[in-house]
């Protein structure tokens, strides 16, 4: 006769005491170790990182009751009388694009150039020999040669005639109003002085009794020892009288003092032109 029971059947999972004391000691060391260190479970306050593209800071102006400005320079959400950070009035602008290099054009390479050669030419050239005619050297006798060297001679001394000529002549030195030279000018200013004194002292008469008056330019080349060379009228008055009265006096007040060393060492001939004025008032003046 078999029993039954109700009772449940527990199968063997294979879970022993053993297993169940350290998964109890695993959970409360889990638990104690949370509640003492304070360990929580959260996101990390990282700091910022430094790439961070700026922020675009957007100012709202909001709506007032002003009054527009008469001459309105742009066009704007709202009517605004002033403002900003300029004094002038600066309009909006754009950026302009850089623009891209200009492309240069190449030159096209040249072409190497190619020779071309034949071993044969096509066409025979000849060249002859050409021989040059034998000049015939005429024959000099004896007094043909003497003479030919008698005339080098004689060229050869009329040059050297010609250079000592040119090495002598007279060293010859031009003057004028214009000289600052101070021994050119010192010299100049006694000579003017002394013909001045003799032209108002010998005035003509024939100018005074008929009024005339007038001005020459006159070039006077004096000697080393003050003696008169050469007496030139570079441009006339216009009147004989007065040509002939200045050359005259310059002739009268003649010899002047000879020159100095400093001039004599420079010059054997001394030109001093002047303008020489007869005025109205009988008066002999040199410019």
């Amino acid at each position: 006769m078999e029993t039954t029971s109700d009772a449940p059947i527990l199968l063997n999972n294979g879970v022993t005491a053993t297993d169940r004391i350290a998964l109890t000691l695993f959970l409360a060391i889990a638990f104690h170790a949370i509640v003492i260190l304070g360990i929580t479970f959260g996101t990390h306050d990282d700091s910022p990182p430094d790439n961070i593209p700026p922020t675009l800071d957007i100012t709202v102006v909001n709506k007032r009751d002003t009054t527009p400005p008469e001459e309105a320079d742009y066009l704007a959400e709202s009517s605004q009388d002033g403002g900003g950070n300029v004094a002038e009035k600066v309009k909006p602008t754009m950026a302009v694009p850089e623009q891209a290099p200009a492309i240069q054009q190449q030159q096209p390479e040249a072409a190497p150039t190619q020779v071309v050669t034949a071993e044969q030419a096509a066409v025979e050239v000849r060249q002859e020999d050409t021989q040059m005619p034998d000049t015939e050297q005429p024959d000099v006798s004896a007094a043909e040669l003497i003479e030919r060297t008698m005339e080098m001679v004689n060229l050869s001394e009329r040059l050297n005639e010609t250079m000592q000529a040119y090495a002598q002549r007279p060293k010859q030195i031009y003057v004028s109003a214009r000289t600052q030279e101070y021994k050119y000018a010192n010299y100049m200013s006694e000579w003017v002085s002394k013909v001045e004194r003799v032209g108002n002292l010998n005035y003509p008469d024939a100018a005074r009794r008929e009024g005339i008056s007038g001005k020459l330019m006159m070039d006077v080349a004096l000697n080393a020892d003050g003696t008169v060379r050469n007496i030139s009228i570079l441009r006339t008055s216009g009147h004989k009288v007065i040509d002939d009265a200045a050359i005259r006096i310059v002739n009268m007040a003649a010899p002047f003092p000879p020159f100095p060393p400093d001039i004599g060492k420079d010059a054997d001939i001394l030109h001093i032109t002047r303008t020489w004025e007869f005025s109205t008032s009988n008066r002999l003046m040199s410019h």
